[in-house]
């Protein structure tokens, strides 16, 4: 079977059903597995989001919107010669991936049509169901429905570690830096799985802008800064640099001791299986233990830095 996966989670799970080899097509976005990253690229963005600033993506971002203009090309003729059986899109985030009638447009004119799923999972289970879904579209349905058991006895195993706890944390969850988001969809729930209570939103919630007064009125005792296809250190070279704005990221020293920057590319933005890995992630900084380690890679504490600074 070819496969054309155009979006990340997907491609995550095609890779972990043994089907890498089956791809002919990705999204420019796909990097995971890194043995994906030699498959043709058949997604091209029209914002070059690779050194702006959160404020300056989420601006050219909005202008483009508001003139009716798409935020991603589609490459019509690699995706024609690729001639793809099975297309996976998703119709959740218009602003994160091509769109299901851009999909349209390039696939009506081939000759012959593939199958298209389109995902578009708001809880962790849709996410789980997801996997079963690809497998049975992709003609792995056995190999599906292990994958899709596996992770539900991972998250067993956090819910058994986690019932016993008396203390439920207070949690904020941060998606974006500047204009400030707080997240929304599965994220709320994922932070209700690892044993915390996410204070500003809900399960399957959109995400919403905030104030930063509403962050410090919600009292959290935890705060997770997770923006949208961010790594680790990219989101602690721009908060440091917000850090020292007047008015921006004022955190009393044991809130600070609380925030936590963590792999949002890897483990909170992309509905796929490496969301478990977030609760597991999640339940590790909410539930400390000696038997639970924090990698650097996935998660780092901002610790007792000097937060706010007057010019």
């Amino acid at each position: 079977m070819r496969i054309c996966s155009l979006l990340p989670s997907a491609t995550e799970v095609i890779a972990a059903l043994g089907l890498r080899d089956e791809l002919v097509g990705i999204s420019h976005e796909c990097d995971y597995p890194p043995s994906v990253r030699s498959v043709p690229i058949m997604v091209e963005p029209l914002i070059p989001s690779d050194g702006l600033a959160s404020y300056d993506i989420d601006r050219q971002v909005r202008e483009l919107v508001a003139s009716g203009q798409r935020l991603y090309r589609l490459k019509d003729r690699l995706v024609r010669e690729a001639r793809p059986d099975l297309v996976l899109s998703q119709d959740l985030c218009h602003v994160c991936a091509i769109t299901p009638d851009q999909l349209h447009d390039t696939l009506r004119s081939m000759p012959h049509q593939p199958t298209v799923l389109t995902l578009n999972p708001g809880t962790v289970d849709d996410v789980i169901d997801d996997v079963v879904r690809i497998g049975d579209a992709a003609g792995r349905s056995t190999e599906g429905h292990r994958l899709a058991a596996h992770l539900r006895d991972r998250l067993e195993a956090v819910h058994r570690r986690v019932q016993s706890t008396a203390h439920c944390p207070r949690v904020v969850c941060i998606e974006w830096l500047s204009p400030l988001f707080v997240a929304g969809h599965w994220v709320p729930e994922m932070v209700q799985l690892a044993g915390g209570q996410d204070v500003l939103a809900q399960p399957g919630s959109p995400s919403r802008v905030v104030t930063w007064d509403e962050v410090l009125a919600a009292a959290p005792d935890v705060l997770i800064v997770m923006p949208c296809g961010f790594s680790v250190e990219r989101t602690q070279t721009e908060l440091l640099q917000l850090m020292q704005q007047s008015g921006q990221w004022q955190l009393s020293p044991a809130l600070a001791e609380h925030t936590y920057l963590v792999d949002a590319s890897s483990y909170f933005s992309r509905p796929g299986p490496r969301l478990i890995d977030g609760i597991e992630l999640l339940a590790a900084i909410l539930h400390p233990s000696d038997d639970h380690h924090i990698h650097a890679s996935m998660a780092r504490c901002l610790g007792p830095l000097p937060i706010h600074r007057h010019p």
